[in-house]
């Protein structure tokens, strides 16, 4: 298949399919090996493919897990620079759940998974901890601790 995104110059337009996964006060997010900031796991969509079927493949070829797709939480239009390219990325942020007797449910510590040949780590984090770290998009420090009823439709910029 083929994924949403292109560039433009150096402008690049991705349509990203993300899961908010929150279990006993903590979120799973994820780095790739070479960032310094974390980030909700999830990827890019591919052309014909619905969103939660995307996430839920993104999830199984990242960590190897299916996952139930909850409800939709936030569009995001999310516009940023990342390694020297300007960014417009459109988000579809779904809640999911992962399953019960994942090993790494309970994990206290980092776990690795893979994106094409890209090491990604894996950590559980309390949502309490949101705010003292480096988090994109930014909004997620705080949107995390307090879920949106019903989807919302946020305009993002991080500088």
């Amino acid at each position: 298949m083929t994924m949403i995104t292109f560039t433009q110059e150096n402008i690049r337009f991705t349509c990203r399919v993300v899961g908010v996964a929150i279990d006993e006060g903590r979120i799973l997010l994820h780095k790739a090996e070479d960032d310094d900031f974390w980030a909700l796991p999830g990827g890019r969509a591919e052309l014909l493919e619905p969103a939660t079927a995307t996430l839920r493949r993104e999830m199984v070829e990242e960590l190897g897990i299916e996952v139930d797709v909850v409800r939709l939480l936030w569009l995001v239009e999310n516009f940023f620079q990342y390694r020297e390219l300007n960014y417009h990325e459109l988000g579809l942020y779904f809640l999911m759940r992962v399953p019960a007797g994942w090993p790494q449910r309970t994990a206290q510590g980092p776990f690795l998974g893979d994106e094409h040949g890209v090491r990604l780590f894996f950590q559980w984090f309390p949502l309490e901890a949101l705010p003292s770290m480096r988090v994109y998009p930014s909004f997620l420090a705080s949107g995390l601790c307090d879920l949106p009823p019903t989807p919302q439709h946020i305009v993002h910029t991080d500088v």
